[in-house]
């Protein structure tokens, strides 16, 4: 089974819907056979690259509320957040474009599997919203990536130039595609779509739903092999 995940690193929704599919996983019978990589969104393409003012007045602005309205709405998250073991900092978040970010999920995916792009993953939104680090900034990302197991050299390299820059206007593509307006945006198997930070329960259902139409049960007709039409492994009865 494979789980796509569409996301940004600086997505408050984005962290609590991937705790709350790690709950729905940690009770799936089948969850070793569960494949998930995560694929590129971005919420603010034109968010400055080292960006240096705080989220919650430039989110203030955009939804025209008060800063302290913001800040009762951020605190409401925080607890929610609390609740799936985060630990949020959303008053020390700054505003930063993420393309950059999104690269090395690609590198990480490409050089090391699902496996060390999920590490890099949860580093990156750690780092953000638990560390209220500058995911923007190269010198961050470039301690982030390592530390999460990629090639320190190939690191620089990717930040220094372009490179998966089409990998991740695909991804973009490939989201609108299937209709997506927001993230978090989960799709499993190509078949089964679920937008947002969902429930753990819903989760599990369509891990349920789509394991049960990729391995079908047989459905049996007339009898067994004990009836004496039929053989077993000990030979026939006639």
């Amino acid at each position: 089974m494979k789980i796509e995940i569409w996301s940004d690193v600086v997505c408050p929704w984005c962290f609590v819907g991937k705790r709350r599919l790690e709950t729905a996983l940690a009770g799936f019978p089948h969850r070793d056979e569960v494949e998930i990589v995560y694929r590129s969104f971005q919420l603010d393409p034109t968010a400055p690259q080292h960006g240096h003012e705080l989220s919650t007045g430039v989110i203030a602005r955009k939804y025209g509320r008060t800063e302290d309205e913001m800040r009762d709405m951020q605190q409401q998250l925080i607890d929610l957040a609390a609740v799936e073991g985060l630990d949020f900092k959303l008053f020390e978040t700054v505003h930063t474009n993420t393309l950059d970010a999104h690269r090395l999920l690609h590198l990480a995916l490409e050089t090391g599997g699902a496996a060390l792009q999920r590490d890099l993953k949860e580093a990156l939104l750690s780092a953000y919203f638990e560390q209220a680090r500058n995911v923007g900034d190269h010198d961050v990302l470039t301690e982030i990536a390592v530390g999460a197991g990629l090639d320190e050299a190939r690191v620089r390299e990717v930040l220094a130039g372009s490179d998966f820059a089409d990998a991740f206007e695909a991804d973009v593509a490939q989201a609108r595609a299937y209709g997506a307006t927001g993230v978090p945006f989960f799709v499993v198997d190509q078949k089964y779509g679920v937008s947002g930070a969902q429930p753990a329960e819903l989760f599990a259902q369509v891990l349920d739903q789509a394991w049960t139409a990729s391995h079908p049960v047989l459905q049996m007709a007339g009898g067994d092999a004990a009836d004496d039409a039929a053989c077993g492994p000990d030979g026939c009865p006639i």
